[in-house]
Order: structure tokens, then sequence, then C-alpha cells
């Protein structure tokens, strides 16, 4: 593996950044689609920057206590502060506790990166909760005790206000979903947040078109009909979607794997989805339209959902980098557009983008 990393090192040569550290993932039979995830959270700057500070404060021996963040957070520390430039780092131990936490993952079975993408966050975060819920009543010391744990609840609508986390602020959008009544004209607005988008795909569309369709105007009528409080009955309505508040990281999953009824069974959709390296959010609620750069992509290798390899596609300081496990190689920036996927249905082409991750650009406020 020294011949790759070296080779890596001379095709950057003077231009290789400082302090950056290029090193593949060994995997542990079936394990790439954890391994081209972590790749694209580990160029996810300012979370990978979160994890090193988080590893930085808790590093202390006397906690025991074991999980997932804290294995992340030591799996990156561990990758940033090697000697070499390049080379291969075996995440034994973070394998490991994703397969003792959830037993989906516990086999040696073809993996779906997106569902690894939402447990690995939806993880973080209740982790981070938990402490952060530990520190209060700890500060607090018992001035008033909530019944069965200090949980975020919304039961009863005014409740205290759920914490928001690192994880949430680089991840985390909020949906308007918007519902008009046809009788009375009345608008129901009710928000949700969101970590990532997932979008229907067409054949020979984008990321645009993809996005629009996702906000797009939907009839309720015939068995679908809304019930409107002020008309106090079921009533036609019109339904939308829209994006609140665009996250800082925008993480978007391409529904690639489809439900065929007739078939029973899930079809991967080869259909060519070109996603921009700038991309424009327009539909959104906010007055300017949102930018963002694609730093990161997953791409799923093979022809069917229950088998194949995942790779990643990474940026890092103005260089396109792929990733294949041990292998780390660089890449033109005009490869990218190779993964948009196939115009044709039958193609000898199985390379396809799956989950991509933009970041704001920083002139935005945030």
């Amino acid at each position: 593996m020294g011949a790759a990393g070296s080779k890596l090192e001379k095709a950057l040569g003077d231009h290789f950044p400082e302090g950056e550290r290029y090193f593949g993932l060994e995997n542990f039979g079936n394990t790439c689609y954890c391994n081209s995830v972590l790749q694209a959270l580990y160029f996810c700057v300012p979370f990978r920057e979160k994890l090193l500070e988080y590893y930085e404060k808790n590093k202390n021996p006397a906690d025991p206590e074991e999980n997932l963040l804290t294995c992340l957070a030591d799996l990156f520390t561990q990758i940033s502060s090697q000697k070499k430039k390049t080379g291969v780092i075996a995440p034994k131990r973070f394998v490991q506790r994703v397969r003792k936490e959830n037993e989906l993952f516990r086999g040696y079975m073809h993996q779906d990166a997106h569902e690894f993408l939402n447990f690995l966050l939806n993880e973080l975060v209740d982790i981070l909760e938990k402490e952060c819920s530990a520190a209060k009543d700890g500060s607090e010391n018992s001035s008033e005790k909530v019944a069965n744990g200090p949980r975020n609840g919304l039961a009863n609508g005014v409740q205290k206000e759920p914490l928001v986390t690192w994880v949430h602020k680089n991840f985390q959008g909020i949906l308007t979903n918007e519902t008009k009544c046809l009788r009375c004209e009345t608008v129901t607005a009710r928000d949700e947040t969101f970590l990532d988008l997932s979008l229907d795909i067409e054949q020979n569309s984008s990321i645009t078109s993809c996005l629009k369709n996702f906000s797009s105007t939907e009839t309720l009528n015939a068995e679908d009909k809304f019930f409107c409080d002020k008309c106090c009955s079921l009533q036609e309505a019109q339904k939308r979607m829209k994006i609140k508040k665009p996250p800082h990281i925008l993480v978007i999953h391409l529904k690639r794997f489809k439900y065929i009824e007739n078939l029973g069974r899930y079809k991967k959709l080869s259909y060519r989805v070109v996603f921009p390296l700038e991309l424009k959010l327009t539909n959104t609620m906010e007055d300017a339209d949102s930018e963002y750069s694609l730093f990161a992509v997953v791409v799923h290798v093979g022809t069917g959902p229950n088998h194949g390899h995942y790779v990643s596609l990474v940026k890092s300081h103005n260089h396109w980098l792929f990733f294949d496990d041990e292998n780390v190689d660089m890449i033109d920036e005009a490869a990218v557009q190779t993964f948009f996927g196939s115009a044709q249905e039958y193609s000898s082409n199985s390379e396809h983008g799956y989950i991509l991750f933009y970041e704001r650009l920083s002139n935005e406020t945030s």
C-alpha cells in the first residue's frame, strides 16, 4: 500500500496540502458502505473539526464509556495525527462498535450507505443530547427532576427548546409542509427538520429538476382529501413542501433503489442525474438563493440493490480524490461527471452518484 501512497504523494508533489492526510480504510468484509461514508464525513471539514475538538475535550481515560461518538472521534484523530501523509488505517474499533449498536450491520451482507449515514448521524445526535442533558442535570443539581430522564419532549406543545448539537448545526435544515384548503383557502403550515433530503429521480434529469419536483404542488382529492380544521370536514387541498431553512451541509440522497410491484423486489435505477459542482437552491423561503459547493459523492457501483460496492469522490483543497477502501487516487474534476448515471437503460457503466454532500458557501449567513 506504500506504493499507492507514494504515488499519490508524487502526483500532488509540492501541492500536497499542509497538515492534510489522505488515508484509505481497510475493508472488514463488505464494509465499503461504511468506509465510503466515513471518507465523505472526514472531508466535511466543519464536522471533522468538531469531532477532533470533542476528542480533545473527552480523552480523559477516567471516562470508561465507549460509544459510537468516542470511536468516531478516535478514528478521525488517528487519521489526522498520522506522521505519514498517506497510507491505510483499519477502522476496526469503529466497525465493531457499529455492529454492536445495530444488528442491521452485523452480518457480512451488502448494506445501504444511506441507511448507515442516517443511523450514524442520528446516533451521534442521541449521544450528544444525552451528554448535554446529563451536564445540565449535574449543574442544576436536582433542582427539578424530569420523569424518565431529560428528553426534549414536545408532548404538550409547550416544553423546553430541543437541544441543538453541533451535528444539527452542520446538517439540519427545516422543511415547511404547506397545505391550502381549496374551499376556504386557509393555509396550514407544519415545520419538520431534516438531516438529509431524499429525492425521487427521473431519467436524464438534474438535481435542480429533482428539487423542483420535491417542492411541486400536489392536489389532495378523492380518498386523499385533507381534513380542514376551519371547514371541520374533508376537503380538496393543495400541498407543497418548501425548504424553510437550508442547512450548512446539504446532504442529498438520490432514490436509486425502487420497489417494482410486479417483480416483487427492488431494482436499481441507473438514470443519468446531473449534479453540479456549484448548486443554487432556489426553492427556499429565504429571499436570497443559497449557494452550495459539492465536496463529496458516495457512489454505488453495481447493477442491483443487494450486491455491489461503494466508493467515494472527495474534494480536498481544490483537488478531487477517489477513495476505494484501501486505495486512494487523484482524479480530474472533469471525471466527476462520469458518475451522473446512464442515459440508456442498459449500459456498461454501473458507477452512479448516490449520496451528494454540498457545503453552503461562506458568504451566506449561516
